[in-house]
């Protein structure tokens, strides 16, 4: 065998193993394309337009403090059922002046998973002024308000709120403004064009739990008034949170998933407007 082809073998030898190494190393083997949405799974976009999306978690304004991991896109993911049964609460409301608005549907596990890593740093109080004023961070979990398996990961869970039309415009929070309590009064807390329920949303607070006694007068109304409407469409409300609804039956009682919130998470095509 010439210098030459030895030493093109041994080129070879070394390009192939080199090949080898990457299609082996760590790293490639993390390179794993991001879980999908089964087909059952819908933009609540493509089944009604009209339904008022600001999802909060996807911005700084929530208990967190910070943009939470899995919120890719602002838009609401739900089964498709869900969806549906939604779109025709909405038609009912809408026919007297109002429309829904939705503050989160969809949330995948890592999702949860960055709630709990929040909820054990106990340095972090960054917004304890506006969303648990009154409760100790170390009872969130005892106390319910947070868990490492949350409804709203197997898809036909969401929280939403009711807005009189037409809908003023609500500004952007700023991160680090001055925080006010979610269950002062409504001119008091930070600006939502909902109609008033008597707290804010993701408000841990007693005052948030939809048959408090205290809650009178215009905010009992508001408050029957979304349930009703969810309610006469298969939705089964969280007693102790006036905003989280659950369409029942679920297509997935047992099932929690992990797919990012974007459009590229959805299996099926668009769905025609209703």
């Amino acid at each position: 065998m010439t210098r030459i082809a030895t030493a093109v073998r041994r080129l070879a030898v070394t390009a192939a193993a080199a090949l080898l190494w990457t299609a082996t190393a760590p790293g490639a083997a993390q390179a794993k394309p991001e879980p999908k949405a089964p087909p059952q799974f819908v933009a609540l976009r493509d089944v009604d337009p009209t339904i008022i999306q600001e999802i909060r978690y996807i911005t700084p304004h929530n208990f967190v403090g910070a943009p939470v991991d899995g919120y890719e896109k602002p838009m609401c993911i739900l089964t498709e059922p869900a969806a549906k049964a939604l779109h025709k609460a909405q038609a009912g409301l809408l026919k007297r002046g109002y429309s829904l608005k939705v503050y989160d549907c969809y949330r995948p596990q890592r999702a949860v998973d960055h709630f709990v890593r929040w909820a054990k740093d106990l340095d972090d109080q960054r917004m304890k002024a506006e969303f648990y004023p009154q409760v100790d961070k170390t009872r969130l979990f005892a106390d319910g308000y947070i868990a490492e398996k949350s409804g709203h990961s197997r898809g036909s869970t969401l929280d939403l709120t009711v807005v009189k039309l037409p809908a003023l415009p609500t500004r952007a929070y700023v991160p680090g403004e001055r925080l006010a309590s979610c269950y002062g009064p409504k001119k008091e807390r930070f600006p939502d064009n909902s109609v008033d329920m008597g707290t804010g949303f993701d408000c841990f607070d007693t005052l948030a739990h939809t048959d408090d006694p205290r809650i009178k007068g215009a905010h009992r109304a508001n408050r029957d008034l979304l349930r009703d409407a969810l309610a006469a469409q298969g939705f089964v409300n969280l007693p102790e949170e006036w905003w989280h609804f659950t369409y029942k039956p679920e297509l997935f009682p047992d099932t929690y998933f992990d797919f990012p919130i974007s459009r590229r998470s959805l299996s099926g095509r668009p769905m025609a407007h209703f």
